[in-house]
């Protein structure tokens, strides 16, 4: 099993280069064009001299954006713009619940008030007088 991890190697290595350069923007390949580049990988490949002189060579590096030599967590910790607020502690969702609040009541009190000029209504077609809100029809029998 050993005897083939030199192979994979060489196989990984020249797999990498290939689709690194298939997917490298041809504002960013150096030296040859992009076509050539992957002729080169690919007739190369096997001696590993195409696929290292497309790393070496052949595509402009650029440095890491936040520059200093911070790794991403400390470049997000320092660059983060707005922090977290827990939900019960932020004053705007607390007034966004009163205001839903609100209008969740008065439509309330609309369907409340319609409903019962509904069953008025319906009373009165049926011959009806309401007491009361108690008011039940009487049992036939």
């Amino acid at each position: 099993m050993l005897r083939y991890l030199p192979f994979l190697l060489v196989l990984a290595l020249w797999i990498y280069a290939f689709i690194d350069c298939l997917n490298t923007p041809e504002s960013q390949v150096r030296g040859l064009p992009k076509v050539i580049w992957v002729i080169v990988i690919l007739l190369f490949g096997e001696v590993l001299i195409g696929p290292v002189a497309w790393l070496v060579a052949g595509k402009q590096r650029h440095p890491v954006a936040g520059g200093g030599g911070s790794t991403p967590s400390e470049w997000h910790r320092s660059h983060s713009t707005a922090k977290w607020v827990a939900p019960d502690d932020n004053p705007e969702f607390l007034r966004s619940l009163k205001e839903e609040n609100k209008k969740d009541e008065a439509l309330l009190k609309d369907w409340e008030a319609d409903l019962r000029r509904r069953e008025e209504e319906l009373r009165r077609k049926q011959g009806e007088v309401p007491n009361g809100p108690d008011d039940t029809p009487p049992a036939k029998g």
